[in-house]
């Protein structure tokens, strides 16, 4: 059986393969037919050489031509959003309905309908005309982004269907996919559709690349290329800041998703007012997707009292009683094994699961750890080990002011919520609380489960590090996602004819423009 061919320069061709391998179906364990191949050097070469001067091209595509491509792109999506939702169910075993068809699918499309919109208006470049000294600036495009799309969103973070992807073509960059090996031939099939859409609106031939899977070493050397500008990873902290090593060392961007534990807080009026409420829309949020988001919420932090135990007993019995659901592979099935061993070695106190679940295929007993605010400020770090999955860590502070020094050691994360009183009683706790919490994510949440990300111009998807490399950036939203892909480009006394149209005089769009020392 031949290997699925490489998609490079415009053309599926044959790979220059050192190896192959092949999904396997999480539910039951089987390996998929395809075998896909691990490429070698010389299709990243080739790749790289392509996508070099497709960006050469795009320098002076109009955004008019980039929103077609784009626009074109997600109708293809949706021409083949059977054999997407099909074929993506059998690699990762997430629901047909309604993850996929109901809510991935639709939220992928939107993205490069809304991506499409701002390189079209061209705003999201940011243009800054000061006439009084006659220096300009805006973002433009920074180079050919390498984009390695994670396991648990096939479509909306694919490596060539989802946000990074969106925002680097947005902003006038070429992409090469590298495929997540838990799903090649959904990123295959996305692929195909991108290429064809390429075809049909008169793109340049290496705008959109695939390659499904490299050793370690050429990933590190891909991210480093000179003819590279960015690279966008979503995925596991131990491979992404490999990835970022090698890549701070060339002097490249690269821009990270790595681990979170998504803290929320339950304050103890919050509990008394509607304690059972909380525990359902905590359990739900928690074991929705077997837990497999990125900002699933993975700790929970109580303060000691009567309110707290009930809540506890209350979602422990939930745990235990809910269905268990399937992880998308076994290697995320041994890597929430090794989280537990990690937390119970520590010191956490199994409130229920660990053990093996009684789902379909790779999964794992739902399960929750407590461990006591002491315990847990005698080792934060070993304490914040993310269980990436059906799993939870509850934190018990045995005041107010513990309370405060457990968020003062959490790491960066994505999201935190704080839970309060309808009526004021938690006020005094949370103008305490929030504060530290503010500083310690990306996006904070009052009364509100972290897990949906909304895509909109205002979403903040990143956070301090570890939850990202840079706390500047999110990889949710347009257009602020695109800036990572851009560089700012400023021109000094440059004749008027020769500047970009959005840096002229006569420029009727939104900008910054300083005139005779005045902005406005």
């Amino acid at each position: 059986m031949s290997p699925e061919p490489v998609l490079i320069a415009g053309k599926w061709r044959e790979s220059e393969r050192t190896g192959t391998f092949q999904a396997a179906n999480p539910a039951t364990g089987e390996f998929l037919p395809p075998l896909y191949p691990v490429s070698s050097w010389s299709d990243c070469e080739a790749a790289l050489n392509s996508a070099h001067a497709a960006f050469l091209e795009m320098l002076s595509m109009p955004g008019e031509r980039i929103a077609n491509f784009l626009e074109a792109f997600a109708v293809k999506i949706e021409e083949r959003s059977d054999a997407l939702v099909e074929l993506a169910h059998l690699e990762t075993a997430l629901p047909k309905t309604p993850r996929l068809a109901g809510a991935e699918l639709p939220r992928t499309t939107s993205q490069l309908r809304q991506a499409a919109a701002a390189a079209r208006s061209g705003g999201w470049r940011n243009p800054v005309i000061d006439t009084t000294n006659n220096i300009r600036a805006c973002f433009g495009p920074i180079g050919p982004v390498v984009v390695f799309g994670p396991n648990n969103f096939p479509f909306a973070f694919g490596s060539a269907s989802g946000g990074d992807f969106a925002a680097a073509i947005a902003a006038g960059n070429p992409v090469i996919a590298k495929a997540n090996s838990s799903h090649p031939g959904t990123t295959k099939l996305f692929a195909e559709a991108a290429h064809l859409a390429a075809e049909e609106t008169g793109m340049p031939a290496g705008i959109v690349q695939l390659i499904y899977r490299t050793s370690h070493s050429i990933g590190e050397q891909l991210v480093t290329d000179e003819r590279i500008g960015a690279t966008g990873y979503t995925g596991s902290r131990s491979a992404g800041l490999a990835l970022k090593q090698a890549a701070d060392g060339a002097g490249k961007p690269i821009y990270l998703e790595l681990s979170s534990v998504n803290p929320v807080v339950f304050l103890p009026h919050a509990l008394d007012e509607k304690g059972d409420a909380l525990a359902e829309e905590f359990s739900g949020s928690c074991l929705m997707g077997t837990g497999q988001f990125c900002t699933n919420p993975g700790m929970v932090l109580l303060i000691d009292g009567e309110a707290a135990e009930r809540f506890i007993t209350d979602i422990t019995r939930r745990f235990e009683g809910a269905a268990v659901g399937t992880l998308l592979s076994d290697s995320v099935r041994k890597s929430l094994h090794e989280s537990h061993r990690i937390l119970k070695e520590a010191g956490a106190q199994i409130l229920c699961g660990t053990g093996p679940g009684s789902g379909a295929g790779c999964c794992v007993a739902n399960t929750l750890f407590r461990v006591s605010g002491n315990a847990f400020l005698r080792d934060p770090e070993t304490m914040q080990t993310e269980a990436f999955g059906n799993s939870s860590l509850i934190v018990t502070a045995s005041s107010l002011k513990q309370a405060a020094a457990i968020l003062e050691h959490l790491e960066g994360n994505l999201t935190g919520s704080i839970y309060s009183s309808a009526c004021g009683k938690d006020d005094v706790a949370y103008d305490l609380l929030a504060p530290i919490l503010r500083q310690k994510v990306g996006r904070l949440l009052n009364d509100k489960m972290p897990t949906g990300v909304a895509v909109s111009p205002a979403m903040n998807h990143g956070g301090p590090y570890p939850a990202t490399g840079h706390p500047g950036f999110t990889a949710v939203g347009i257009p602020a996602a695109m800036t990572r892909f851009a560089m700012l480009q400023s021109y000094d006394n440059v004749r008027p004819h020769r500047l970009p149209e959005i840096l002229r005089d006569d420029y009727s769009g939104p900008a910054q423009r300083l005139i005779d020392g005045t902005w406005t």
